[in-house]
């Protein structure tokens, strides 16, 4: 009786299980001074984890028959490089292992949704606060799209700068697409540009992850219904949304790899 007076409605469950673990708690929309430990925590692990995959790959690699996983590895490389090629057009021996780093790490980010819903409840239970927030999924916080996003601009920045030089980039800043007599449109339409291009990346990959995320947790508390068939909606919407999800997962981030490869390349084109 006691279980069933203290457990959450649906909506304390889900901004419950949408909470960051912060520094301290939010009251402003943009708040610089806040990081939210969670996602700082498993974009490192992950991070660590790609790593670590590339290193292991790259000394166990042979000449003669390849194993699984050095097939794998190489059907990744072979894939980024033939993007690489084709989106941009100059020196690619950082762009290409950057885009194949940018894959595997995003898509491990973002396999963390097939976890279960309350693993991150149940973690913070055992350090002994139950009702601490803690959210596994990175790129369900847009936090961390953002900062994987201006990581993206400023390597926009850095390859526009290295290519073109400071003179053709401030040309190209003030003449590019309408011409001299135009520049503080074309300014301006530029700054449009490369703050659109952030954003939609981060955005993009934000919003298809949030929104598995909370279809998970939707599907999550059919089981709380204690009938047979919400737990059978469980079990075959959970079954159903994990193997579309797979999918999502996947292509969201080969769309984030592709895009970083196609503003790179633009940042090697001159107009």
């Amino acid at each position: 009786m006691t279980a069933a007076v203290h457990a959450p409605t649906p909506t304390e469950y889900i901004v419950h299980h949408l909470g960051n673990l912060s520094t301290k708690h939010q009251e402003n929309i943009v708040d610089f001074s806040i990081l939210n430990l969670d996602t700082i925590f498993w974009s490192l692990v992950c991070g660590i984890v790609a790593c670590a995959t590339l290193f292991v790959a790259a000394r166990r690699a042979t000449s003669g028959v390849p194993g699984r996983f050095q097939a794998a590895i190489e059907v990744l490389v072979e894939m980024v490089e033939d993007q690489s090629k084709s989106l941009v057009h100059g020196d690619r021996r950082f762009i290409a292992p950057l885009a194949l780093m940018i894959f595997i790490w995003v898509a491990l980010m973002n396999c963390l949704d097939f976890l279960p819903v309350d693993l991150g409840s149940t973690v913070a239970t055992w350090l002994g606060n139950p009702n601490a927030y803690h959210r596994i999924v990175p790129t369900a916080d847009l936090n961390g799209t953002v900062g994987i996003a201006l990581g993206v601009l400023t390597l926009m920045l850095y390859f526009s700068f290295k290519i073109k030089g400071f003179g053709g980039f401030l040309h190209e800043l003030f003449t590019a697409p309408f011409g001299p007599w135009l520049a503080p449109f074309d300014f301006l339409l530029n700054i449009i540009e490369f703050v659109a291009k952030t954003v939609s990346l981060a955005m993009r990959l934000f919003g298809n992850m949030y929104a598995g995320e909370l279809v998970f947790m939707l599907i999550a508390l059919l089981g709380a219904t204690a009938t047979t068939l919400g737990f059978m909606g469980q079990v075959v919407a959970g079954s159903l949304w994990a193997i579309f999800h797979i999918l999502i997962v996947f292509l969201q981030a080969f769309i984030f790899m592709i895009l970083t490869l196609v503003y790179l390349g633009q940042a090697h084109d001159t107009h």
